[in-house]
This record gives C-alpha cells, structure tokens and sequence, in this order.
C-alpha cells in the first residue's frame, strides 16, 4: 500500500509535484505535502500546496481549469512527484496550455506558446 508519509520532502514538509499531459506535454510544476497528496488520491482531482496562500489548492477550483489524476509516478529518489493529468482548459494561470511558454534559443528568451482562445 502507498504510503505518502513513505516519501522525501524538504524541510517545509513539501515536494514538488510536475503535472504532465497523457502525451508527455509538461503543463505546470507545483508543491504537494503529505495530506494534499491523500486528497489528491482520495479524490482524483490534482490539489497542491499553495505556499503564498499557506493553504490546499485544487487545481481549476476557481478557474474550472480543473486537472484529474490518472496516474501517480515517484522517481528513483522519492523526492520529486510526476502527476499524469487530464488537464481541463489551460494548465498556466496566464491562460496558456503550460506553465512553460518560454524558450531560450540562440540566447535570448522567446515566447512560444500564445495564451488559449476563449472557450
């Protein structure tokens, strides 16, 4: 039986969490603790840590941009989470598909994801 205690967390009592799509797009990186992580699979829908709030988030509760968990992956050294999401609508807060619309290429950063139509 998993256990979420059985995991390595910083010393804030967290760990990050990277939500990935079915097809291997990265969409966003977020902190879990112990009891965001049993919510998460007591429900199926992706809650995190907010630190700047010091409270739980479930991911979409205001936007509706809601993430359900389809599979939980650990790595090799039990300190990093790796979520595989059914993401609703954007996974970034700035309205885009991932939380990683920027690129550095031939040194300068570029944009290259533009912010999702309105549904």
């Amino acid at each position: 039986m998993f256990a979420p205690e059985s995991l390595k967390y910083d010393a804030n009592g967290l760990i990050p969490a990277i939500a990935q799509s079915p097809e291997g797009e990265v969409l966003m990186m977020a902190w879990m603790n112990a009891e965001s992580l049993r919510r998460t699979l007591e429900t199926g829908r992706v809650t995190y840590w907010s630190r700047s709030r010091q409270d739980f988030w479930a991911k979409g509760e205001s936007s509706g941009h809601v993430q359900r968990l389809m599979e939980l992956r650990v790595d090799c050294d039990r300190d990093t989470l790796l979520l595989i999401v059914d993401q609703t609508g954007p996974a970034c807060h700035t309205n885009r598909r991932s939380c990683f619309y920027r690129a550095v290429r031939s040194g300068e950063e570029v944009e290259i994801m533009a912010p999702m139509a309105d549904g």
